[in-house]
């Protein structure tokens, strides 16, 4: 997801850039341009903290890469990111890099890790797909998705047609209050998108993430039901009621035998008492 607005807010910026000016201090810069582009975007479209740890663009040959992508996570949740992207490779056509219309021939996303944190009003990727789509809509390009032409806020902006794009070797972790500290993981089923933006002459920056955005939440999202954590929820309170339940029979259990002892205790005291009056003739 991350990926997709840092190839539109990053790597697109800065071919626009080089393109356009083409100084020996955007050549001998471009990693450090993309990723503050990276991260000044990814971080306005998701109101996310967004970190990139490094990028490297290669003009000849129109591929670049990008390492070290983490997205944090909205205000209210507490696991440290949603999104940790492992590599991140992109091939473009150099032809398209001075046209409206950037082709991406492809994206590449390996070992992407998804914490699905559950809130007290929802989950941590519903929070961040709304921040995008509020974004998009925002910008007047969230109306008819990233295969829809694009509003009237998008029409004077780059756009991208995105050949593939593919989310490989990924693991969804779930974190949740009733799991007390413990998470579960799984394997995040391979994504593989096609041709965004192509039958609307290219898609914005907010469309892409957007669509991207959407197929990881689906996809995490059938993770989640699969691991039915309905049945654990349910399975954790009816262990602590188990507990519960038992601490009671025992304190209960305790007390009728504190009890039983005491009236044994109390009737050997009386009998003692008048064995001792009898022999003292009493």
């Amino acid at each position: 997801m991350k990926r997709g607005l840092a190839i539109v807010g990053g790597i697109v910026v800065v071919l626009i850039l080089v393109v356009g000016i083409g100084g020996y201090f955007l050549l001998t810069n471009l990693g450090s341009i993309v990723v503050a582009a990276v991260e000044r975007y990814g971080s306005e479209v998701t109101r996310t903290q967004v970190s990139l740890a490094d990028a490297k663009v290669d003009l000849t040959s129109g591929e670049g890469a990008l390492s070290g992508l983490k997205v944090g996570n909205p205000s209210g949740f507490q696991t440290d990111s949603a999104f940790s992207l492992g590599e991140i490779s992109v091939k473009l056509d150099t032809g398209s890099v001075t046209e409206k219309t950037i082709v991406v021939k492809e994206i590449a996303v390996s070992q992407p890790e998804v914490t699905y944190e559950v809130g007290a009003t929802g989950s941590n990727i519903d929070a961040i797909r709304q921040n995008v789509e509020a974004f998009s809509a925002a910008q007047g390009g969230g109306a008819g998705g990233a295969d829809q032409p694009a509003g009237e806020g998008g029409d004077g902006a780059r756009k991208l047609v995105i050949d593939d794009l593919y989310i490989r070797g990924g693991t969804v972790k779930v974190s949740a209050t009733f799991l007390e500290g413990e998470t579960l993981s799984a394997v995040l089923p391979d994504i593989h998108l096609t041709d965004i933006g192509k039958d609307a002459g290219g898609a914005t920056p907010q469309q892409v993430v957007e669509r991207i955005v959407a197929a990881l939440g689906d996809e995490t999202g059938k993770v989640i039901a699969g691991m039915n954590l309905d049945a654990l929820r349910q399975g954790a309170e009816g262990a602590v009621n188990v507990i519960t339940e038992g601490a009671g029979a025992a304190a209960g259990a305790a007390e009728e035998a504190g009890g039983a002892a005491g009236e044994a205790l109390e009737e050997g005291t009386e009998e003692a008492e008048g064995a001792i009056k009898k022999l003292l003739g009493n």
